[in-house]
């Protein structure tokens, strides 16, 4: 209505319209309370044009019902109480009952034992807020129905309220768990039964290098040993020779030489050799063992050297690296069937390229490489080269035991060894160090009076041995040299003897391994009583010399000659000495 229209009209007209107006928003009121209520069974409007349209309650609901009654999910509406009022298809079949069995039923009926509580609290937590919930129900067969609950709260008008909800039926998603779960167990199972097998056939690979290893060491030691018994028993013949008895003690002393060889090249395998690191400057090395390697290889090999300008130096034992380097010119002076080019290459390198077994190593290394044009190598064996005693070559031609010191040697320096090869063109070996820089160059104690035989004038020596022949053996010997001895069997005996007379001993002169404490524990207990005591260990092999190096002392190695033996302790006796003075 316009400004125009309600100015025009009268007061009476005015009010009579305002009358008109709220009656019908009263009629509207009613009517609607009334389709609230459900008072009516149909609903008559005007179109748009003016037509009457009829809505009837049954058409306005039927989309609804058929939505609940489709619907894959339990539908139901329940008294305060639990009691069924309304169920739709899905429910009746999620509990294997009809639905017009179902009205008028607690629906407590349907569930299972100890599940009376869970259900309680869903039923009155709902009467305040929105509710929902895991429980267990059990169909009208009596089989197990696990189901999630939404409940919410209906209000009436005048009456008590109901509840409505929604009831979801787990059984299937609890049995694919279930499945999943038996799937699990059978794939762990299948996993510890492969883990098994790998275990024994990594223990039957252990067994096979263990036999390899035994058979190969009993055959090397066992030759030694009939050369060394063999010249034991001619030297007891008392019409023997001059000459051929010299001949004999020579063969003892070449053959033990050997085997102290063959013991160490087993340990630098096993990377359990004490080593003696020093930073030196590799090139320098490959430089002066030059005309060794081509004197082993031969003259028909040309052996080419390429030296970086500037120094590359490394912290390792250079008497190792010597050897490793001689064992990889040797086996490739056997590949190349003693004609060829073998090329040594020495330089910087920032990281260990990774392998077929290894990952890439970052950080500051030297790489010496040792190329060959030989017959190269087979990749079926590739993977076995640098095992204990394998070898391709002919009886008495190798050992087996060159490139495992190759690879102890790199792994114990904190190092590795690669190889590349291809059958018909020949062979690389790479060793890779970490790099060092060089320290300032020290003075080296004593001179050429240090490396003569000098007779022990009494100097009395600390021998620590648990082993009696060789006990016998050091104490005997260092009396020749002219040493006074005290010989005890282990540490406790040594400190004791040490207390017992101070300022007796000169140097103490022990084993490294032992019974109750090491040598290596021993030394350290006598530097802490007394710096200034000069220390010499020895030891064929000690696992703690392996791991943890030499401490700082001086050691001598098993098998050790007189001359070593003398040398040593003159030595360690002399630079105490000027270290008193």
């Amino acid at each position: 209505m316009s400004s125009e229209v309600v100015t025009d009209m009268s007061h009476a007209e005015y009010q009579a319209r305002i009358a008109e107006l709220e009656a019908r928003l009263e009629e509207s009121e009613d009517t609607l309370a009334a389709i609230r209520r459900g008072d009516f069974d149909a609903v008559v409007v005007e179109g748009p044009g003016g037509e009457r349209l009829v809505y009837t309650l049954e058409n306005a609901d039927r989309p609804y019902r058929v939505l609940i009654e489709q619907i894959q999910e339990g539908a139901l509406t329940l008294s305060h109480e639990g009691t069924v009022l309304y169920c739709n298809r899905r429910l009746a079949a999620i509990l294997g009952a009809r639905q017009e069995t179902l009205i008028g039923h607690s629906l407590r009926r349907f569930v299972q034992p100890g599940q009376e509580a869970a259900l309680s609290a869903l039923l009155e937590g709902a009467l305040r807020r929105p509710a929902r919930g895991e429980i267990a129900l059990r169909d009208e067969a009596g089989e197990p129905r696990p189901v999630y609950l939404s409940l919410n709260r209906l209000e009436r008008d005048g009456e008590a309220p109901l509840l409505c909800g929604v009831l979801t039926d787990l059984t299937e998603e609890r049995s694919r768990l279930h499945e999943l779960a038996e799937a699990n167990a059978r794939l762990t199972a299948e996993i510890a039964e492969r883990e098994r097998i790998e275990e024994a056939l990594r223990q039957a690979q252990k067994l096979e290098a263990v036999g390899q290893l035994t058979g190969g060491v009993a055959h090397d030691f066992n030759n030694l040993l009939t050369v060394i018994k063999s010249s034991t028993d001619l030297l007891k013949r008392r019409d023997l020779p001059e000459d051929r008895r010299s001949r004999y003690v020579l063969a003892i002393a070449d053959t033990v030489d050997r085997a102290a060889k063959l013991t160490g090249q087993l340990l630098a395998f096993a990377r359990r050799q004490a080593l003696k690191p020093e930073t030196f400057d590799a090139s320098a090395s490959v430089a002066s063992i030059g005309d060794m390697v081509g004197t082993l290889t031969g003259a028909r090999i040309h052996v080419v050297t390429r030296l970086p300008d500037r120094p590359c130096c490394v912290h390792a034992d250079p008497s190792q690296f010597d050897t490793a380097l001689i064992n990889i010119a040797v086996n490739a002076r056997d590949a190349m069937q003693g004609e060829g080019e073998l090329t040594i290459t020495v330089e910087a390198a920032e990281g260990i390229p990774a392998s077929r077994t290894e990952e890439a190593v970052p950080g500051p290394f030297v790489a010496v490489s040792v190329s060959d044009t030989g017959t190269g190598i087979p990749p079926a064996i590739l993977d076995r080269i640098f095992e204990p005693f394998f070898t391709t070559k002919g009886v008495g031609q190798g050992t087996g035991l060159g490139l495992s010191q190759v690879f102890g040697f790199a792994k114990q320096s904190g190092g590795e060894v690669l190889v590349r090869s291809e059958v018909g063109r020949g062979t690389t070996f790479t060793l890779y160090l970490p790099r060092a820089e060089m320290p300032a160059a020290a003075p080296k104690p004593g001179g050429a009076a240090d490396e003569a035989q000098v007779d022990g004038h009494g100097t009395c020596v600390l021998v620590v041995e648990d082993n009696a022949e060789v006990g016998r053996f050091a104490t005997q010997t260092l009396e020749e040299l002219g040493y006074s001895t005290v010989w005890v069997r282990d540490a406790e005996a040594a400190l004791a003897e040490l207390e017992r007379i101070p300022f007796r001993f000169d140097v103490v002169f022990s084993d490294v391994v032992m019974p109750g404490r090491d040598g290596v524990d021993l030394a350290n207990e006598i530097r802490q009583r007394r710096p200034e005591m000069p220390i010499v260990l020895t030891s064929g092999y000690s696992h703690v010399l392996a791991r943890e190096g030499t401490h700082g002392f001086e050691l001598l190695h098993k098998p050790y000659s007189v001359e070593q033996l003398s040398l040593m302790l003159s030595r360690v006796v002399a630079a105490g000495r000027r270290g008193r003075a």
